[in-house]
C-alpha cells in the first residue's frame, strides 16, 4: 500500500470511531475529515517543495539573475542592475566614468 492510501485508511478508522464510540454526528465528522486530510495535502505539498533540488546555471551566452546597484560617483544617478551575462558584470558608464558598486540595501 503507498503513503496516501494509509492516510485515507487511517482518516477513515478515525472518522469511524468519533462516529461509532464518540457519538459525533455524521456530517461534522466528514467535514472535520476532510479539511484535515487537505491540511496534510498542502502542507505534504509545501514541504515537498523544499526537498527540489536548485537548478543548474545556465549556459555562459545565456543571461542570469544578478542583483547589483551601482551609482554614479559625479552626479548621484543609480541603475539596478537584474540580468547579466557574467555572474559579476562591469559596472556601467554614466557622465563619461565606471559607476560605484553600491552595498544592497535592506528592504
Amino acid at each position: 500500500m503507498t503513503a496516501k492510501r494509509w492516510a485515507v485508511l487511517g482518516l477513515v478508522v478515525v472518522g469511524a470511531l468519533l462516529v461509532f464510540v464518540g457519538h459525533v454526528g455524521v456530517v461534522q465528522t466528514v467535514m472535520a475529515l476532510g479539511a484535515c486530510y487537505l491540511m496534510f495535502r498542502i502542507g505534504f505539498m509545501v514541504i515537498g517543495s523544499f526537498a527540489r533540488p536548485v537548478p543548474e546555471p545556465p549556459p555562459p551566452g545565456e543571461l542570469r539573475r544578478v542583483r547589483m546597484q551601482f551609482r554614479c560617483s559625479l552626479c548621484g544617478t543609480e541603475v539596478r542592475m537584474t540580468y547579466a551575462n557574467d555572474e559579476i558584470p562591469e559596472p556601467p558608464r554614466h557622465c563619461m566614468e565606471d559607476m560605484d558598486l553600491v552595498a544592497p540595501t535592506i528592504e
